[in-house]
């Protein structure tokens, strides 16, 4: 029984896809705790962008920013061949994994750290590296606070609702040509709706930013988001190529046909 779900074309499609959406999806979780500058990585100044009347905005982003798009590029991938069943199946587990995740990060936070290994923060060659509290930074770096949790899980569910759903009803208008037209317009929509949702729940409502700030952050996010979207467009023609040319026309004809009928 084994071998024949194994030797399913779509069965193993299914688990790739599904996969690297879910680590994708977790992975972005945890590194989201670090900010960095875009601009610094390719060598600029910081902007200073004004928006709804705050100052000096630049491209300072969540490392998480990195995989966001990834999730909602591999989003319509998997609502091309297997529909928004199987997008909201991917969707529900990775949030179960994430909580999980949060939950096992902290019982490891909790546990009380070892002598020795709290010794050997430093590094023995380079005393200026020395972290006078591994423990502490352990905490930091997995212990995110409960509002930034429940702002990032819900505003995940959200856009991923929202981007089947205007990927369906593009795909039912144009048929199955302009690929990039429901891949890309899509999740741009969606990309809209979390950016914003996301700095309300952890920011407005979980940390009393004033909204003005809330709302210029979110606008600097989604100018990142929205640009990435629009740059991966390629990535989503080269993944069609590549799990056509896997199925097969046929099959990937019929999977493309049943995932349009949900």
């Amino acid at each position: 029984m084994t071998s024949e779900i194994l030797s399913s074309k779509t069965t193993k499609l299914f688990i790739l896809l599904g996969g690297f959406f879910v680590t994708n999806a977790l992975l972005a979780e945890f590194i989201g705790i670090k900010i960095f500058s875009l601009e610094k990585v390719f060598g600029m100044d910081p902007l200073a962008m004004t928006f709804f009347g705050v100052n000096d905005l630049g491209f300072n982003l969540t490392a998480g920013v990195l995989l966001w798009p990834v999730v909602f590029v591999m989003t319509d991938i998997i609502n091309e061949y297997f529909g928004k069943k199987g997008v909201r199946f991917l969707s529900w587990l990775a949030v179960g994994l994430i909580i999980y995740a949060f939950f096992m990060a902290f019982l490891a936070i909790k546990a009380p750290p070892n002598d020795w290994w709290q010794s050997l923060s430093g590094v023995r060659d380079d005393p200026t590296k020395s972290l006078p509290d591994m423990d502490l930074a352990f905490s930091r770096i997995f212990g995110q606070g409960l509002w930034i949790i429940a702002g990032s899980v819900i505003a995940f569910l959200i856009g991923q609702m929202i981007d089947v759903f205007v990927f369906q009803r593009i795909r039912r208008i144009t048929g199955e040509s302009k690929v990039w037209l429901r891949a890309t317009g899509s999740t741009l929509v969606s990309q809209f709706i979390d950016s914003f949702v996301v700095l309300l729940i952890a920011f407005y409502i979980g940390a009393d930013w004033p909204l003005t700030r809330v709302l210029a952050i979110g606008v600097v996010n989604y100018i990142y988001k929205f640009s990435m979207a629009i740059i991966l467009t390629p990535v989503i023609y080269l993944a069609h190529f590549y799990i056509d040319r896997y199925l097969g026309k046929e099959l990937a004809d019929q999977m493309k046909a049943a995932a349009t009928a949900q």
